[in-house]
């Protein structure tokens, strides 16, 4: 486990600006684009600001296995992406030590015209591993796959089931010392997805922090010591995960034993 890693995150807001339905209309930006000179009212354009994110303050260290807790729309995956250095906040601070493994938007970097080869190198260098890493670990990351010469075929000659496999063995053949996950992953058939949850385990048990999104309970429970309960993008309470399950499924009506 690497001891080193730290997640401090310091009043930590995130607002996405939107325009309105009317200045963002197609008709109404050609009228403006074919009349520059021509008189025609003064009008402001309407932005709407969105709030994702409302003053989050949490200290993450070495050994924490953290449950984000919340219904759709509270933010966990904003704050996924904050921590992975996707969003910047809008205000506050985030402070993230240590290396990320992001397990959420797996497909990101991926060329359906590229071959299997092509791809692993391609998604290798988004996920933030050097060149000669990637290199390094080729072969290993085909093996994972089982998918043999069909690594030579371009993606769009891939069945589902094959995506899955590739993209899946290419997210995690490069590990972290901060691991983000969006939900746990489940790929391919069953031996496969045996194979699949064993490397997973093995990556989040050598992690520093793990931090999960899941609105799978038990998970939560058999996962991670510490939960933080997000409500309308803002921290409702945090503490052990059965407390914040148990706040969690009183405040939506529901019982769990």
């Amino acid at each position: 486990m690497s001891l080193s890693a730290h997640i401090l995150l310091q009043n930590v807001s995130v607002e996405f600006p939107i325009l309105s339905f009317r200045d963002r209309s197609l008709r109404r930006r050609f009228m403006r684009a074919v009349t520059p000179f021509m008189a025609r009212p003064q009008t402001q354009t309407q932005t709407h600001v969105v709030s994702a994110l409302n003053d989050i303050t949490l200290d993450i260290r070495a050994g924490d296995r953290v449950a984000l807790v919340g219904a759709n729309g509270a933010g966990k995956t904003t704050l996924l992406r904050v921590l992975a250095g996707i969003y910047h906040p809008t205000s506050g601070h985030a402070d993230v030590s240590g290396r990320c493994l992001s397990l959420f938007d797996l497909a990101a970097g991926f060329d359906e015209e590229a071959t299997g080869y092509e791809n692993i190198m391609r998604r290798g260098l988004v996920v933030g591993a050097r060149r000669a890493e990637i290199e390094a670990r080729r072969a290993e990351i085909a093996d994972f796959t089982e998918l043999g010469d069909k690594l030579d075929l371009p993606l769009r000659t891939y069945s589902s089931g094959m995506m899955l496999r590739l993209i899946f063995a290419v997210a995690t053949a490069v590990e972290g010392e901060i691991v983000l996950l969006d939900e746990w992953i489940g790929v391919g058939d069953q031996q496969f997805r045996r194979k699949a949850r064993q490397r997973l385990d093995d990556i989040v048990a050598r992690a520093g922090i793990l931090v999960l999104a899941s609105h799978d309970i038990d998970l939560l429970r058999s996962s991670c010591n510490r939960a933080v309960l997000l409500q309308q993008g803002r921290v409702a309470a945090t503490g052990t995960v059965d407390e914040i399950i148990a706040r969690y499924l009183a405040a939506t009506g529901e019982a769990r034993g």
